[in-house]
């Protein structure tokens, strides 16, 4: 096996098939055996972060990849065989089908290691696979050459040949474009017939007495159920495309025994569908594009007068800009009592809110806004019901902490740190924990390793170097104050220790994604880990600050997912506890890592 091949990564493996439950642990545990590894990445939807089915793995040695390659492809990870091949920087390569061949008719037991056994006496493979679904092979598969004339020389030698007692074809891989240009062709010359909305009692000889005036046929069948009683359509095969054609131009949509027929060319199922995916992509794309045509330009129009129609709304908007349309919703003849106007431009429609909101429009005064989408305007609505209740639950009896003072030093203390704990009611004022940390200077940052590791501390929110653990404790104290290893906030009379929740400090928000958003690049990462810390610290107590500085490396969209996610939550900190417990290599960039998404 050539490892450096034409774009070829020297080093790096692209392994696919996985598990959706394999992580870069599991698979730095089974490739590590091979040699030193540089950075694993299992690539993952961006929305919901679940994992794609394949990874890129970087090694330090070509030639600890290619080992890698040769000893553990094909083996077993939770279940499911596994597929390497070299990964491939330019997708050019692995688009244009160069070496690339198609095997049909495989028996169900050939999987992709048998493929891969029988075709690698004809070259290299890049990359071999069998199709598959939910109930095994689905009979054929691929063939990725190195080289154009390995590919020729499979193709003569397997066409027709026995592979298990079952004669297999073997031909050049076609796109998926080439196919349906042969469709296409295939459509233009058909001369099979499909007949639908037939009375049940029409059999074959009914049918050919329908279709014989436009020429010879060939077969004409009734399609039946298992009992034998018709199921309302058929086939009529004409003998040329010319009267298949006239058949189809003067029998669909015409009436016969009181039903409209639908009569059209006939389709193989895999046709069908390809043709019902590709309006669906395209009613797709159409939706998608009408939303991007009225973003920021559509306004909402509520609290109108009965009075208002569509032509007074367009009228009294009409001052600040062009208007493409302006519509007042009715039911049954009679206004709604909101509307949408909509724009030429974003900036007219913003002047148009400014000047038009509250504007008393008849008897009424208006309420004006960007029009949203429903998933938008629930979103909004069940961010606002949230913070309402942590509000009244913070008014009616939550956690008091007053001015909590933060730690000077952004240095984790040596000394495990509970929990802040509520004050008793009516025990006084509520005492408020405020240490005072000294710490030794920073050290220069090294690589990462599981041994030196960036920590989160919430004493800045910022990450810091655990190997400094040199942390002293200030030797005096203000009044009313304790160190975090006092007890807090036990009620005398009922003997109960509140907590504080671990979502939210006083006064905090829920972190949203506008709030991010809004927020400098340099301080997001800063509000996320203070949402994290408390969340892990809850659960692994001495290493809350290692763990959130590793979390905090992965990107925000996917921790503010985490934060809604407690699942998800806890499968990267048991991932982030594998690595500091392994010694995993950094997981930092790596070949092939911008193919993720």
């Amino acid at each position: 096996m050539n490892a450096s091949g034409p774009g070829f990564p020297l080093a790096s493996l692209y392994v696919g098939d996985l598990h959706p439950d394999v992580t870069e642990a599991m698979l730095y545990e089974k490739f590590s055996l091979a040699g030193p590894i540089l950075s694993i990445r299992v690539c993952r939807d961006v929305a919901t972060r679940r994992s794609l089915g394949y990874a890129y793995i970087n090694f330090q040695q070509p030639a600890d990849a290619e080992l890698a390659l040769d000893t553990m492809n094909f083996e077993v990870i939770k279940g499911q065989p596994i597929r390497i091949m070299w990964s491939q920087r330019d997708p050019g390569l692995r688009k244009s089908g160069v070496g690339n061949i198609f095997i049909k008719n495989l028996e169900e037991s050939i999987d992709n290691k048998a493929l891969y056994d029988t075709f690698s006496t004809f070259g290299n493979i890049l990359s071999c696979k069998v199709v598959c679904d939910d109930h095994g092979s689905r009979g054929f598969g691929f063939v990725h050459f190195e080289t154009r004339e390995a590919a020729q020389q499979a193709i003569n030698t397997m066409n027709g040949m026995l592979l298990n007692n079952r004669k297999v074809f073997v031909s050049h891989f076609k796109s998926r474009q080439e196919r349906e240009a042969e469709l296409g062709v295939q459509a233009m010359e058909f001369t099979n017939v499909y007949v639908k909305n037939l009375k049940i009692d029409i059999d074959e000889q009914g049918l050919e007495e329908l279709f014989s005036q436009f020429g010879k046929m060939l077969s004409v069948k009734v399609m039946r159920d298992d009992s034998g009683h018709s199921r309302g359509f058929g086939f009529v095969n004409f003998e040329k495309h010319e009267e298949a054609q006239k058949a189809v131009m003067d029998m669909n949509g015409k009436e016969v025994r009181g039903q409209l027929l639908y009569v059209g060319r006939a389709q193989k199922w895999a046709e069908r569908q390809n043709e019902l995916k590709r309006r669906f992509q395209q009613m797709k794309h159409m939706k998608q594009d009408r939303l991007n045509h009225y973003q920021g330009v559509n306004l909402y129009v509520k609290n109108l007068d009965d009075s208002i129609d569509n032509e007074r709304l367009r009228k009294e908007f009409s001052p600040y800009g062009v208007i493409t349309s302006a519509k007042v919703m009715t039911e049954g003849g009679h206004s709604k009592g909101f509307g949408f106007v909509c724009f030429s431009s974003p900036e007219e429609a913003t002047k148009a809110v400014t000047e038009m909101n509250g504007c008393i429009l008849g008897t009424k005064p208006l309420y004006v806004a960007l029009a949203q989408r429903k998933d938008e305007r629930k979103a909004i609505l069940t961010n606002q019901f949230i913070q309402q209740r942590l509000s009244n639950m913070w008014a009616l009896g939550g956690p008091v902490l007053g001015s909590f003072q933060q730690p000077v030093s952004y240095f984790l203390p040596t000394v495990p740190q509970p929990p802040a704990q509520a004050a008793c009611y009516g025990s006084g004022p509520p005492v408020q924990p405020a240490p005072r940390w000294t710490a030794q200077p920073p050290r220069p940052l090294t690589t990462y390793s599981p041994a030196a590791s960036m920590a989160w501390s919430p004493a800045t929110s910022q990450r810091s170097p655990t190997h400094i653990s040199s942390v002293k404790k200030a030797s005096t104290q203000e009044p009313h104050q304790m160190s975090y290893t006092q007890t807090v906030g036990m009620c005398p009379r009922h003997h109960v220790q509140v907590q504080e929740p671990a979502v939210c400090l006083p006064g905090q928000e829920p972190l949203t994604v506008s709030m991010l958003a809004a927020a400098p690049l340099h301080k997001q990462k800063q509000m996320i880990g203070e949402r994290l810390y408390p969340l892990i610290y809850n659960v692994h107590t001495q290493l809350a600050g290692k763990i959130t500085g590793m979390l905090l490396e992965i990107d925000n969209s996917e921790l503010l997912f985490m934060l809604e996610s407690p699942e998800s939550l806890n499968a990267k900190v048991e991932e982030a506890l594998a690595v500091l417990h392994a010694g995993s290599p950094d997981h930092g960039g790596g070949a092939d890592e911008s193919e993720c998404n």
